[in-house]
């Protein structure tokens, strides 16, 4: 080729300047779009409300994850087995197959600062009696299952009221953003958490972890009593509460095609996926050979991933359709769980629980906000109750299937059929969810 032939290109330097400007200038403003959002969003921490709301919960889920770390890590200190770890988290997530569905009434129809008072001093009793335990070295694996199963109780009867807190204290079109943040604090604690309870786990020992979630309820519970208003939820007076009323709200909530898709994709991740959580310490532990501070970094590199989604979702704009980013990373989580059943290196893990954290992230928190916008007000405490019961109870039967899948298969064997499912499911699943006319009713 010659230079002659190279000087008579059809896109001469002029025309293709010209070409590029109506690009550059689109990319321009979608740039300046995420931008003013990602601050739009960042400034609802500035709100009184809001903000307090923030520092309470984040306070709170240190104390959780603080426990999280000790708490499997005891059992296997005190012998239990594969199949009684996923048993306790089975305990705790189980309850929601029986009890959201009323704890969403509940939400919608009583005060739900006294729902969520009284659920979480229940709550708070039971690290205090495990601390009691401990003094007195009487505890034992089934003592703490059901300790766990009281948890999953109350869990289940307040959590819809506490889901909609959020979108109570802040306007309608700021619901997705306020939804990031809220798991942008929650993975945080997931980072922060498990460098707490992996200090104590190395100082004091697990009463230490459970010490600090007993205290870590506290201003929790004041800050709740403070922004909620008392007395029961506002409905009209046509709608009071009976049975069929609540089938009939759910009914309308299943009926909308994007709202049950949102649902059965947490439902899929919830079961096949997130026990590559649950059965963390068993890998770290039994299979490759590590120690306690290696587990709580592992469980810390999730939540890093965790808050990279989150924070990655605050750029997001409310017109945006939820639904491709909680399919595509749905797949993704399945995919990262794949490699990790077959990973034989501790170094590589930590960098999977990442990816692991980033897909779990966009995936539930874009499907929780679609839910949140898109469904009456007045059936809000039933959509999140649905949500509840997607993601832990699928929680609950992934732990409990899967830890019987360990016993007969292995660990590896069993967390890799697990992300094999989930990856077909959520590819067939996705194909039909995403072909949903946006408006469609039915």
């Amino acid at each position: 080729m010659s230079v002659q032939q190279l000087d008579t290109s059809p896109w001469p330097d002029a025309a293709f300047e010209d070409h590029l400007k109506p690009v550059a200038a689109a990319a321009t403003i979608r740039r300046g779009a995420i931008a003013t959002t990602f601050v739009q969003s960042l400034s609802l921490l500035a709100t009184r409300r809001f903000g307090t709301f923030c520092i309470a919960s984040l306070l709170s889920n240190l104390g959780t994850w603080a426990q999280q770390v000790a708490e499997p890590w005891l059992l296997l200190s005190l012998g239990a087995s594969s199949f009684l770890i996923g048993l306790d988290s089975f305990a705790m997530s189980a309850p929601v197959w029986i009890l959201t569905l009323l704890g969403g009434v509940l939400a919608d129809r009583t005060d739900r600062r006294r729902v969520i008072t009284i659920c979480q001093s229940v709550q708070m009793l039971c690290p205090i009696l495990i601390v009691i335990l401990l003094l007195t070295g009487t505890v034992q694996p089934w003592l703490i299952i059901v300790l766990s199963s009281v948890v999953g109780i109350t869990d289940a009867l307040s959590m819809p009221s506490f889901q909609t807190i959020v979108p109570s204290i802040v306007k309608h079109d700021q619901i997705p953003s306020a939804l990031a943040l809220s798991a942008t604090q929650f993975n945080l604690s997931r980072i922060l958490g498990p460098a707490l309870g992996g200090v104590l786990m190395g100082t004091v020992g697990a009463i230490g972890c459970f010490a600090a979630n007993a205290a870590s309820y506290l201003p929790f519970i004041w800050v709740a009593l403070w922004i909620l208003p008392s007395g029961a939820a506002s409905v009209p007076s046509d709608q009071a509460w009976n049975h069929r009323r609540l089938w009939g709200g759910l009914q309308d909530i299943l009926g909308i095609p994007r709202l049950r898709g949102a649902l059965v994709t947490v439902l899929v991740t919830s079961t096949l996926c997130a026990p590559l959580i649950v059965f963390c310490p068993v890998l770290i532990k039994n299979v490759l050979l590590r120690g306690v501070s290696d587990f709580s970094f592992s469980i810390g590199a999730f939540g890093v991933g965790g808050l990279l989604g989150a924070v990655a979702l605050l750029g997001v704009t409310a017109s945006r359709d939820r639904r491709s980013i909680s399919s595509g990373f749905a797949a993704a989580y399945a995919l990262v769980v794949i490699l990790a059943a077959v990973n034989p290196w501790f170094w590589a893990l930590p960098l999977l629980l990442v990816l692991a954290g980033i897909a779990m992230a966009a995936s539930n928190i874009s499907a929780n906000a679609l839910l949140q916008a898109t469904a009456a007000p007045e059936l809000r405490g039933q959509a999140i109750s649905l949500y509840m019961l997607a993601m832990r109870g699928g929680l609950s039967i992934g732990s409990l299937a899967t830890g019987l899948s360990v016993n007969v298969f292995g660990l590896r064997e069993a967390l890799f059929i697990n992300g094999a499912l989930a990856l077909v499911a959520q590819i067939a699943l996705g194909r039909r969810w995403l072909t949903t006319a946006e408006n469609s009713p039915a």
